[in-house]
């Protein structure tokens, strides 16, 4: 029937009842994303997290792509409010507002004001509520500050022991620091002084954090508490075989003062560092060394951010902390030229290095890029060929609101939130719900 004869009464029914299909169908989705990122699915190696993969496949942008991923995942310890959007009467507007402070105890509550009210109600309740609690958490700020310390003392051994209460933004910002430090660590394998054939054991996590530890130490020391403007991107010092670096086979190719490193981790960290040539002699005595040359001049990185924007691997959308990578590697004969260099994150540069990930120059000068196992990696929807579902398929539930005007007192139903949380708080441990 044409649109423009039918009646406005007509009209509004469709565009409820669809609205109400459309919340069925987005709750199956949200289901399906949950059970998903549970399952990995997203972890090729190649995908940093399952809001990267929706931002890649499925064209969502990374705020949204986050947002998807926490509702979904939240929406499984909140079945009363999953079981209304999946009958299509609670929206995805509603259900993102209430996942975000909703609990076993104020569900119901919560559920009752989106039923009868609208997504601006929620939304206004939820921010009232998360205020109060903004006001209990600069409190227990106050107390953070009051109870922050480090303390240290020597072990018999003459090791160092640390004992440290930071506030929380303080502690986030140390956990930050031993991450990015961690990252710059050499992979810790545990060779030494073990039989030929013995598996590599890897280092626990606390030790590398130790070094990192001391990595930042020593960082501070040697900038003081901003960093000098100017300065290499890395400080790593790492020797390695001309031969060795070119071909890939045996040969010096370890870090200053420091263990060994694989040939193609040296290989990633040459694509765009300081290169010093030393030549020796036969008994491995200097004769000769040449002067520091910059892989990647200042105005070629310019023409690359400004021709790239971002990490060039397929999905991937980071444009902070890039690295330039040599297509056809240096030490190779490739040319330190636009043609031959790409931008990549870290975690695309490190994947194409050391897990295989091969890039390949089409004739019309796009990218590919191939997985270890030779198949392609493309921003092609799986399935995008195939006609949709019939969306009559979906419940019928209706998602028109049934508030009629009433007023909400903001301060009764902030209230009441609270006394329900309190509530969970005070049962005693152990006690079974009634």
């Amino acid at each position: 029937m044409d649109l423009v004869m039918r009646s406005i009464d007509d009209l509004a029914t469709e565009i409820c009842s669809l609205a109400g299909r459309i919340n069925a169908a987005n709750h199956r989705w949200l289901v399906l994303i949950a059970e998903f990122d549970r399952r990995n699915g997203w972890s090729d190696g190649a995908t940093q997290s399952c809001a990267r993969w929706l931002n890649w496949k499925c064209g969502l942008a990374m705020g949204a792509a986050r947002e998807k991923v926490r509702v979904a995942r939240a929406i499984e310890n909140l079945p009363k409010v999953s079981a209304a959007m999946a009958t299509g009467s609670l929206s995805y507007s509603k259900v993102r507002e209430i996942s975000r402070v909703a609990s076993a105890e104020t569900e119901d509550y919560l559920l009752s004001i989106a039923e009868h009210g609208t997504a601006s109600h929620v939304e206004r309740l939820v921010r009232a509520y998360r205020r109060s609690q903004e006001a209990e958490e600069l409190s227990r700020e106050a107390r953070q500050q009051e109870s922050r310390r480090v303390t240290c003392w020597h072990d018999d051994d003459g090791s160092l022991v640390l004992n440290c209460r930071l506030p929380a933004e303080a502690g986030e910002i140390l956990l930050k620091a031993l991450d990015l430090a961690v990252d710059q660590l050499p992979t810790g394998n545990l060779t030494v002084g073990v039989p030929a054939g013995t598996p590599p054991v890897r280092e626990r996590f606390s030790a590398r954090r130790a070094d990192a530890l001391a990595v930042v130490a020593e960082s501070f020391v040697a900038r003081g508490a901003i960093e000098t403007p100017g300065t290499d991107r890395h400080q790593i010092v790492v020797h390695v075989a001309a031969e060795t670096l070119r071909n890939r086979v045996a040969g010096c190719c370890e870090f200053e003062d420091g263990p060994s490193m694989a040939a193609e981790t040296a290989r990633r960290f040459a694509c765009d560092a300081s290169i010093v040539t030393l030549i020796e002699d036969e008994d491995g005595e200097p004769l000769n060394v040449g002067r520091k040359t910059r892989t990647i001049s200042a105005p070629l990185r310019r023409l690359l951010k400004t021709r790239d924007k971002r990490c060039r691997f397929p999905g991937c959308c980071n444009s902070r902390y890039m690295d330039v990578h040599h297509i056809k590697h240096w030490a190779n004969g490739g040319e330190t030229k636009p043609s031959n260099l790409v931008s990549l994150c870290r975690f695309h540069h490190r994947a194409v290095h050391e897990r295989g990930y091969q890039i390949e120059i089409l004739d019309d000068g796009a990218l590919r890029f191939v997985k270890p196992d030779g198949m392609s990696v493309d921003s092609v929807l799986p399935g995008c060929t195939q006609p949709p579902g019939d969306w009559r398929d979906l419940p019928t539930a209706t998602a028109e609101s049934c508030w009629r005007g009433e007023r909400m007192n903001l301060g009764i139903a902030v209230d009441i939130l609270i006394q329900q949380a309190k509530k969970a708080k005070n049962v005693p441990a152990g006690t079974s719900s009634t």
